[in-house]
């Protein structure tokens, strides 16, 4: 049993070194919001888990008309996971956790968001809108994984971290009052 159990992480990790051999170095991607656009840089080299399964939802338009549900002054805003409507929307894939890989929860980075089981990120995202080292890892415990930074737009992300947020639905008390959708969420190309 050990021995199927060996060859079956390593045969998952052979396949994981592969994808990320295909996940872009830097690729950027647009949120355009309905308070404004972010743009951001991704980190390819350093997450390339978290990066590829970003991609692929961005790429699928996964993101497009979702809301950023849960905003928090002085913390994170996050999103990727709720309609406007506040009916959950993820799939079934989740990632293993690559925190600790040399990037820390610093104002205008991104992370995926979890539940306390640290492999279970899905889809949901989060911008830290100050330096939040506390949700880095520890000898002791698992960290949120960055995986890029806010390049352009820190100003819309401060501008939604500052709106009038109160309980909805199932939420906490910390849902915009008046939704801020994700119109669109596409990669940058240059020519």
């Amino acid at each position: 049993m050990r021995k199927i159990l060996i060859t079956l992480t390593l045969a998952f990790s052979g396949s994981l070194a592969l994808a990320a051999d295909k996940v872009p170095a830097h690729p950027h991607i647009l949120i355009e919001t309905t308070m404004g656009d972010i743009k951001l840089e991704l980190e390819g080299k350093l997450a390339p888990i978290t990066v590829g399964h970003f991609l692929k939802r961005v790429d699928s338009g996964f993101y497009d008309g979702l809301i950023f549900h849960r905003v928090i002054p002085g913390f994170m805003i996050q999103g990727g996971g709720y309609t406007p409507g506040l009916d959950l929307k993820e799939d079934d894939a989740t990632i293993p956790n690559e925190a600790g890989n040399g990037m820390s929860n610093m104002r205008g980075t991104i992370a995926m968001a979890r539940t306390n089981d640290p492999h279970s990120a899905n889809t949901q995202f989060f911008i830290n809108v100050v330096d939040n080292a506390n949700l880095d890892p520890r000898s002791n415990r698992w960290g949120y994984a960055v995986f890029g930074y806010v390049i352009e737009g820190m100003e819309i992300v401060d501008k939604i971290a500052a709106v009038r947020t109160g309980p909805q639905g199932k939420l906490r008390s910390d849902v915009p009052m008046v939704p801020i959708v994700i119109k669109k969420m596409v990669r940058v190309t240059y020519d």
